[in-house]
């Protein structure tokens, strides 16, 4: 049986991907993740080079590794030898076929907003890989793009920081956003992606559950 905050999101749902889809995004909704992963491969041609960005939505739905055992040539900086050839590995993500990530908020009105420490995935969301699917669980929407600017510096990053003990940040410390400047600050770059250009390169599944942070 359902609950109710997923009856809610089987509600509202449908309602993002349409305002989604008014800002030239392509979109869809699944109450499930297998149904959402389904609906992510058949978006990729064989053909193409896969690689990503950090994303906890990602790694929960184990789509890197179903990339690797599916056959597709991935790009991935997690195989690194070196750190100078994970910098050269994020480098090459930026002219891959597909790149697959997740978002750290999502307005009603179809509005993606992201923070960025390095700036390798928005960088990648805004200009280079032919195509981005955006992968996020409905616990991403928020009210107003201003509410989903907050969620991102008041929720996802101070969890993010979590993933790093020994980033130094205020965050890491209290679990609160200080508005730090620190130098290994992951609020870098903050950006809101409100129309999608060209029409239909990224898109966006949404997943009627609670996913990633």
């Amino acid at each position: 049986m359902k609950t109710p905050m997923e009856l809610r999101y089987d509600k509202l749902g449908p309602r993002v991907a349409k305002a989604l889809e008014s800002r030239f995004f392509e979109a869809w909704y699944f109450s499930e993740p297998g149904e959402a992963v389904e609906k992510v491969f058949s978006l990729i041609p064989k053909t193409d080079t896969i690689s990503w960005g950090g994303s906890m939505t990602t790694v929960g739905l184990n789509l890197q590794g179903l990339a690797v055992e599916k056959g597709y040539k991935v790009i991935d900086r997690d195989k690194a030898a070196s750190p100078e050839e994970r910098t050269e590995l994020m480098r090459k993500a930026l002219l891959c076929d597909t790149y697959l990530t997740g978002t750290n908020a999502i307005s009603e009105d179809g509005q993606l907003v992201n923070i960025d420490g390095v700036g390798n995935r928005v960088a990648a969301m805004i200009y280079g890989p032919k195509q981005v699917i955006v992968v996020a669980g409905m616990n991403k929407v928020e009210k107003t793009v201003m509410d989903a600017a907050n969620r991102a510096r008041t929720i996802a990053a101070p969890a993010n920081t979590q993933r790093f003990p020994n980033i130094k940040t205020p965050c890491n410390e209290t679990g609160a956003c200080a508005d730090c400047l620190s130098p290994e600050s992951v609020c870098t770059f903050i950006v809101r992606t409100r129309i999608c250009r060209p029409k239909g390169r990224i898109k966006v599944i949404l997943i009627g559950k609670d996913l990633g942070f």
